[in-house]
């Protein structure tokens, strides 16, 4: 997903959007694709949206399949899955935040035997723009969780099987329109949803974020 504004970034992101700007140097989406690719995936959809040329352009070229679907107007993380027109089990992934370097395949192999998996981690922790979630016996019990002591945010890294992908076909209130929703009414439904601890992400959510960083990237220049 590569659809967003950036809207915290501004005003960065008036003029580039969010997945191309660089953590250590590098577009994060160019570094998430790569993990993708160490991962093992097959083809992947890129769903653009704000300043969608400028993504579609930087990865001219990348090597693996790759297929854009556009986006266009910004009406959640649900629309831009459902508009990649994928048939499950299929991995959902940001393309604004940078992974624990060989967490996707992690996630991966710990989500077999599940109907779907929320990645979470202890860094950053709930907050602004993460909502928490509540994880009991490695499943997914309550997202977002109303404890203000939960240690778990849910990161932007998710499975989606056949009963969260029927879920996600249906209506769901909005705009904008989130997996989060969908994910919880499988659950409801009794669909195992495994809670998948990561290691920390890193991601850019305000202007100096990008200069802290890229600190370690400039000093070795």
């Amino acid at each position: 997903m590569a659809a967003g504004e950036g809207r915290r970034l501004r005003p960065l992101t008036e003029r580039h959007p969010k997945a191309v700007l660089p953590i250590d140097g590098r577009p994060v989406i160019a570094t998430v694709l790569r993990e993708l690719q160490d991962a093992g995936a097959g083809r992947i959809t890129v769903v653009t949206g704000h300043l969608a040329e400028q993504v579609e352009q930087l990865l001219d070229g990348f090597p693996h399949e790759l297929r854009f679907v556009r986006q266009p107007e910004v009406l959640g993380s649900a629309d831009a899955v459902r508009r990649a027109a994928l048939e499950p089990p299929y991995l959902v992934v940001a393309a604004d935040t940078v992974f624990t370097p060989g967490d996707i395949a992690r996630f991966l192999a710990a989500t077999r035997g599940h109907d779907g998996a929320i990645a979470v981690r202890r860094r950053p922790p709930p907050g602004p723009g993460r909502w928490a979630v509540r994880v009991e016996h490695g499943l997914i019990t309550k997202l977002p969780d109303d404890d203000p002591s939960s240690p778990l945010s849910g990161a932007p890294l998710w499975l989606h099987g056949e009963a969260v992908w029927r879920e996600l076909q249906g209506e769901l209130p909005g705009p904008p329109f989130e997996q989060a929703t969908a994910l919880q009414r499988a659950i409801a439904a009794g669909a195992r949803i495994a809670g998948v601890e990561i290691g920390p992400t890193r991601d850019l959510t305000d202007p100096l974020d990008l200069l802290e960083e890229n600190f370690g990237y400039l000093r070795g220049l």
